[in-house]
């Protein structure tokens, strides 16, 4: 991705255990790890790309994805960029963040259950 698609860091030569440390320079958070937790995001995602039709990959109705060798994130290139974790949610955030999504506060409440600070 980096440099075939980006094309940076073009003579970047890094093995695998390297690539497995993340030496490379930016940060590729996806939804279900700390700076995301939000799994449901993913149906957006698969939306706005036409996943299914383009890759053939799907989502199960826990947001898994098929096949199990499929990966998704969202791609930093930023030197700088850094991995953050999401705190606790309180309440107030939780409800701010079903209506916006026009989701249940129960619904959003299952999905950031390991955020929920309350």
């Amino acid at each position: 991705m980096r440099k075939e698609h980006w094309h940076y860091d073009a003579d970047e030569a890094l093995d695998n255990e390297a690539l497995i440390k993340e030496r490379y320079r930016g940060i590729r958070p996806a939804a279900g790890y700390p700076s995301q937790p939000d799994h449901t995001e993913k149906a957006l995602v698969w939306q706005i790309l036409d996943a299914e039709a383009n890759c053939g990959a799907s989502l199960t109705e826990s947001f898994a994805m098929n096949p199990g060798s499929a990966v998704s994130g969202l791609y930093f290139a930023h030197p700088e960029a850094k991995y953050f974790q999401v705190g606790p949610i309180g309440k107030d955030q939780m409800q701010d963040y079903a209506d916006r999504k026009q989701l249940s506060l129960a619904e959003c409440e299952k999905w950031l259950a390991p955020n929920k600070g309350y």
